[in-house]
């Protein structure tokens, strides 16, 4: 199954596998107001498809994303007067739920990035579980060189992953940095030549595991860093509870048992 969102997205799934695929590659998948649609589209669409067990997110051409489109800022009455300060789509305006819609997804998201991935390039990126990276992949925290500063989820997405002080050294001088680096400073998860192979295996080896057991596990990592430790308790004990005796928890036992691929069941 392929999809086609505005000319700026396409999604096929294969094998429980849905491939996103930023495609604007004439504009090195740069950020315009047609491509914050179709990315939100694309991922909404994603957040209700059942047989997805896995979500691989690339950039077509040469650059995962350039950023912004700086020509879309020539519409001043757009972007001030408080629109990006409604919340449009729950706790995010538009701009950010493009970045933040792939923690909204409920199977993992993994991102290939390659060529250039710099400012809201790089906080799509991030929205995703798992960056892999390839080792010359040009990143940079970009905002303040244009007077600006991250404004679509980055904040929010890099806690946790970016130390403090290294993520305000990068932001107040948005300086570049490659992809070796970004994965020694948190900003992906692994290096390799071939981002997009090393995303798409991940991807397969995480669509054969039980399929609620992922997104319930996903669901926990979302949920839990902004939790009290008794409700972050809590709610693995309710999440186990809800698994325990499934039908999928009890084909991964018979399956591992019985040295076979399991035969899982879409929620």
């Amino acid at each position: 199954m392929s999809l086609n969102f505005d000319d700026r997205v396409t999604v096929t799934v294969t094998a429980h596998v849905a491939h996103v695929v930023l495609n604007r590659a004439d504009k090195m998948n740069a950020l315009d107001d047609a491509m914050f649609g179709a990315i939100i589209a694309a991922g909404d669409h994603l957040r209700g498809a059942r047989d997805v067990r896995a979500v691989v997110l690339s950039g077509a051409g040469r650059a995962f994303c350039a950023g912004l489109d700086l020509s879309s800022l020539g519409n001043a009455d757009r972007w001030k007067g408080g629109s990006l300060a409604d919340r449009t789509h729950g706790i995010a305006n538009r701009a950010q739920y493009a970045a933040t819609v792939w923690r909204d997804v409920p199977v993992p998201v993994i991102a290939a990035v390659h060529g250039v991935c710099f400012g809201g390039g790089l906080q799509i990126a991030s929205g995703a579980d798992i960056r892999i990276a390839h080792p010359e992949t040009r990143m940079a925290v970009m905002e303040v060189k244009w007077g600006l500063v991250p404004d679509m989820g980055g904040y929010l997405l890099w806690r946790g992953n970016v130390r403090d002080d290294v993520l305000r050294e990068l932001t107040y001088t948005h300086r570049e940095f490659t992809g070796v680096e970004a994965a020694a400073l948190g900003f992906a998860t692994h290096v390799d030549i071939d981002p997009l192979a090393r995303a798409m295996a991940l991807a397969r080896a995480i669509a054969g595991k039980s399929p609620h057991a992922v997104r319930g596990a996903k669901d926990l990592s979302n949920r839990t860093p902004l939790m009290t430790p008794a409700d972050a308790l809590l709610a693995e004990s309710v999440s186990q509870i809800e698994l325990m005796y499934s039908p999928n928890q009890i084909e991964s036992v018979r399956a591992g048992m019985e040295k076979r691929a399991p035969e899982f069941v879409d929620p």
